[in-house]
């Protein structure tokens, strides 16, 4: 375990914010962590998505991910302040072991993974499309 945990907190804002609240928000979390003493490793925007069940009247949320490291600590004074923050309807941290996250820069060569992960999910749904085809010709050139 020669890797450091770190932690992993993923927050939900309304819908209805403007986008330069949402980078305010961004930057507002990001500094309540560094004056805790800790290193913000990423912050990522996901974009706006819908819900699978409405949140205070909700029925979307902006989704926002913040990547940082420390004792475990700072945790409770961001929680405390998404919690006292009416544009906050969700959040969850979660403390991860592994490879840290990659910062933001190379978070645009993950995207093309992504994609191709989509793309490998809708091959076999064609791959099912083009059997029957193919078993039709064979029943074709039986007849």
């Amino acid at each position: 375990m020669s890797e450091k945990p770190f932690y992993e907190t993923m927050y939900i804002l309304r819908p209805d914010i403007p986008e330069e609240e949402v980078e305010s928000h961004l930057k507002k979390y990001s500094e309540i962590l560094e004056k805790s003493g800790t290193q913000v490793l990423d912050s990522q925007m996901r974009g706006k998505r819908r819900l699978a069940y409405p949140i205070a009247k909700n029925k979307e949320g902006i989704y926002v991910q913040l990547s940082h490291t420390g004792n475990g600590q700072q945790v409770a004074i961001l929680e405390k302040a998404m919690r006292l923050s009416e544009d906050v309807i969700r959040y969850l941290t979660v403390k991860q072991d592994g490879p840290l996250p990659t910062p933001k820069s190379t978070s645009k060569d993950d995207e093309p993974e992504k994609s191709e992960t989509e793309k490998d999910e809708v091959k076999p749904s064609q791959d099912k499309t083009e059997k029957p085809a193919e078993e039709e010709k064979k029943e074709d050139s039986k007849e």
